[in-house]
């Protein structure tokens, strides 16, 4: 389980401030790529946020999700903004809450027209369970003064892609209603943080207000007003939605066969002090310098890790041919094996420095398959002796 903070991230700079003036003093942590976070805990909380700007677009918020992973570990990640709304049900200044999230321009063009290929993902189920709980209890919106409508939280799919949606009568509007009559709202960054949080095993939570109605007014008056109270509403829930989690984290007991709670400590060493060595391995039992060991034996050298990590190849192509990997996590994982595979064969403390990152990120990435978790376990800890 992690000990890190919630992430929480924003496309616009409006929705960016509409979260940080609920933190109280931030502080920056600057990425060694140049990515700049804050991070500061909710006013009147002991809740850490790393907030982070995307900028518009899936590409960009799927890169910056991940960066966002890698570096915090976070409890999980929350991507807050504004949408437009496809349907009356949603009322300006309603947040939406994903249950699911579309890719929707997947497709094929064929002589009969566009026929839809989406990608989907859903929302995790503790996490849902978690903030229709909050929106049955209605405590957590912001008094605006001269409103009277109190917003509502509504449940139900995202579609994310790549334009700017602004009709409802232009083809691909009617397209998206016909293929996609379940979304609730419609934007341009969901499907990139739910693929970078499905590919590193971080639970991921879009929160959207209602600026607009994606109807030809994303330019007028009126949208003008509505989307900082739009941004808003979906800071207030989503910061809330953050401090219940962590609290929730705390307050629940950890089992000893908690597979997240021994990824997460894989790293951890035993000090061998009668020999002044170290074990890099999982340990049922520490006896003076005994070590009784729960787990596979860890390499030794750069050779012994290089032919650990393709004995795991083996073991990632049963794991997808028994259906506990689909293939893209598959893919994705070969891709890091592969990486970490070419880092180990450096034999220099920077090329094993980078085969550790990479081996923590594989584990990551099959972090539900836990005799992979735990075959990954001493070649993460061998990779980091070498460094």
């Amino acid at each position: 389980m992690s000990n890190g903070p919630v992430v929480v991230l924003t496309a616009l700079n409006l929705e960016y401030q509409a979260v940080r003036q609920r933190l109280a003093d931030p502080q920056v942590h600057r990425h060694k790529r140049g990515t700049r976070f804050e991070v500061g805990a909710v006013q009147g909380t002991s809740c850490r946020v790393a907030l982070g700007l995307t900028s518009k677009g899936n590409h960009s918020a799927a890169v910056i999700a991940e960066r966002a992973i890698q570096e915090f570990s976070p409890v999980a990640v929350l991507f807050v903004g504004v949408a437009g709304a496809l349907w009356d049900t949603a009322r300006l200044g309603d947040v939406v809450m994903a249950t699911h999230v579309y890719a929707y321009h997947g497709g094929t063009s064929e002589d009969d027209g566009l026929k839809a290929r989406p990608r989907v993902w859903e929302a995790p189920h503790g996490i849902s369970q978690l903030a229709s709980h909050l929106a049955r209890l209605n405590d957590w919106t912001d008094p605006t003064p001269g409103h009277e409508d109190v917003p509502q939280v509504r449940f139900g799919a995202i579609a994310a892609g790549e334009v700017v949606q602004n009709s409802r009568i232009s083809a691909e509007a009617k397209w998206i209603r016909q293929h996609y009559n379940d979304a609730l709202a419609i934007e341009m960054e969901a499907a990139g943080v739910a693929q970078a949080g499905h590919l590193n095993g971080a639970p991921v939570a879009i929160v959207r207000g209602i600026s607009d109605r994606a109807d030809g007014t994303k330019n007028s008056a009126e949208d003008r007003n509505w989307q900082p109270r739009a941004a808003a509403n979906a800071a207030a829930f989503a910061t809330r939605l953050a401090v219940e989690l962590v609290g929730e984290q705390e307050e629940t007991p950890m089992p000893l066969d908690d597979r997240v709670r021994s990824a997460d400590r894989f790293d951890r060493r035993v000090s061998n002090t009668a020999h002044k060595s170290t074990v890099g391995i999982m340990a049922g039992s520490v006896t003076g310098s005994s070590v009784h060991m729960t787990a596979v034996p860890k390499a030794s050298g750069p050779r012994d890790l290089i032919a650990e990590l393709n004995g795991f190849r083996e073991q990632l192509g049963r794991h997808r041919a028994e259906g506990a990997l689909d293939e893209d996590t598959y893919r994705e994982a070969l891709t890091d094996l592969d990486s970490a595979l070419r880092a180990a064969g450096g034999n220099t403390p920077e090329s094993s420095k980078r085969t550790a990152m990479t081996l923590r990120r594989l584990r990551g990435l099959v972090a539900e398959c836990p005799a992979l978790v735990a075959a990954l376990a001493p070649m993460v800890a061998a990779a980091g002796d070498l460094a």
